[in-house]
């Protein structure tokens, strides 16, 4: 009885990829097992067959095509609007089970590697497939340090854009900018010279996103330090003076290099796969991440933190977190920070940044905000109105606390987001073109415009 469940819960997801009634076809199995090999469509009209194959729980999508229909509609498609369950490609990085509240970067829990690994380390887990060896470390170190500084011209470029500008739109104007800088990078079929563009970008990264914060701010620009470790010579260049010793609290430090190692990968996002559909036309690296930049920009998917913040301002004081609730039950207001795209359990860096956001809050100052999140969320997961929805918190409930108990304002969220995605970008970018099956992205479409018909006259228009 169990197998037979199965299998009707294969065939109703099946059918739901039919752009059409399903009448016109009626899928069934080559055997009722939980595990099917194949998938047979038959057409009722006609009676004829055809045999579709079921790998790692999936069919291949031009597999349709065998699936004849008439002259107007040639063969199956499969409709997919913000792809909700198309796979685009197959990927050995990052594993996600949403239901069990997964996250492993090359199979190690990310809840573990945010405890004893620094974010250098993840960056070569992510490139590399493990972690490094101390002298690959130290090599690796070297690396990024000897390309840690930025150019005279891309300085000024920053003093180039409007006062005001948005530290997102420098980003993504400076990392386009930067691939012009290495005519060289276009050549990105030679693996070596691939590698070298990723460490380029990795090493430039943190300047970019520092300059991009300074000018925001009308501060003078501070250079790297990387001997003080990649996370280290960021918040030097970030919170630093010229000329003067940037004295760091290790705990700062350390919270930072978490929250970029928490983000620095998430399988297919809304940036990622804009990278990967950028580079698929076999572009440098420098505009793909330029375009997972832009993507990232989006209050759907960068901005999410900062929300939160202006809805714990809204509530204000712990008395309020009751009415407030009531309020989004209600439909009038949007719990911010609880609920994923992919999560149906908690997310399980925000089980990691909450516990940072005590200790930052505890080390700096003292946050009343912190405590109304708190009791925010304690409210919520005791309420079966998000329980049932499966609304728990996400990893931007509590991280623009702790930028925002830094002193950044809230436009800088999203660069810090940025930073420490930049490893997981180039990590899918060169994995993309390393991909015998890659092909440059061109998605199909489901027309519902005029029939085909003739142009009529100037006359005729009048």
């Amino acid at each position: 009885m169990a197998e037979a469940k199965d299998l009707k819960s294969f065939q109703r997801g099946f059918e739901s990829l039919l752009p059409y009634p399903s009448p016109f076809f009626a899928p069934s199995m080559t055997k009722a097992t939980s595990h099917p090999e194949s998938l047979i469509l038959l057409r009722p009209d006609t009676g004829e067959e055809f045999k579709l194959a079921l790998t790692d729980g999936s069919i291949r999508a031009t597999d349709l095509q065998q699936v004849l229909l008439g002259k107007d509609l040639p063969w199956i498609l499969s409709y997919d609007p913000g792809f909700l369950n198309t796979a685009s490609c197959r990927s050995d990085i990052t594993f996600i089970n949403g239901d069990a509240g997964i996250l492993s970067y090359r199979g190690y829990p990310v809840e573990q590697l945010a405890g004893v690994c620094n974010f250098e380390d993840i960056c070569l887990l992510l490139w590399d497939g493990e972690l490094p060896t101390s002298e690959q470390a130290e090599a690796f170190h070297q690396e990024l340090s000897n390309e840690a500084i930025l150019s005279a011209d891309m300085v000024e470029l920053f003093a180039a854009f409007p006062n005001g500008a948005h530290p997102m739109t420098m980003m993504t104007a400076a990392l386009a900018v930067l691939g012009s800088k290495y005519p060289d990078s276009s050549d990105v079929l030679d693996p070596k010279n691939r590698r070298r563009q990723m460490i380029r970008l990795l090493a430039k990264t943190p300047a970019l996103a520092a300059l991009a914060y300074r000018r925001f701010v009308g501060l003078p620009v501070v250079g790297p330090r990387p001997e003080l470790g990649y996370t280290g010579s960021f918040l030097r260049m970030l919170l630093g003076k010229p000329g003067e010793d940037y004295e760091m609290s290790q705990t700062v430090q350390r919270a930072i290099d978490t929250l970029l190692t928490l983000h620095a990968d998430h399988e297919q996002n809304c940036s990622t796969s804009a990278v990967r559909n950028v580079g698929s036309s076999q572009t440098n690296p420098y505009s793909s991440v330029a375009a997972g930049c832009a993507a990232l920009h989006g209050p759907l998917h960068g901005g999410a933190n900062q929300a939160v913040l202006e809805m714990l301002n809204e509530i204000g004081t712990v008395d309020n977190v009751t009415n407030f609730l009531d309020s989004c039950k209600a439909g009038d207001r949007r719990l911010m920070g609880f609920g994923h795209r992919v999560y149906k359990n908690y997310d399980p860096r925000a089980k990691v940044i909450r516990g940072l956001c005590h200790d930052i809050l505890s080390t700096i100052k003292d946050d009343p905000r912190l405590n109304i999140a708190q009791a925010l969320e304690e409210a919520a997961l005791a309420d079966d109105y998000f329980i049932s929805r499966k609304l728990f918190p996400n990893v931007d409930f509590y991280s623009g606390l702790i930028y925002s108990a830094l002193g950044f304002p809230p436009e800088m969220f999203t660069v810090f987001f940025m930073v420490g995605r930049m490893p997981g970008w180039l990590a899918h970018w060169n994995e993309m073109l390393e991909d015998p099956e890659q092909r440059i992205v061109r998605p199909r479409q489901l027309y519902g415009g005029p029939a085909l018909r003739d142009v009529p006259t100037a006359s005729e228009r009048r």
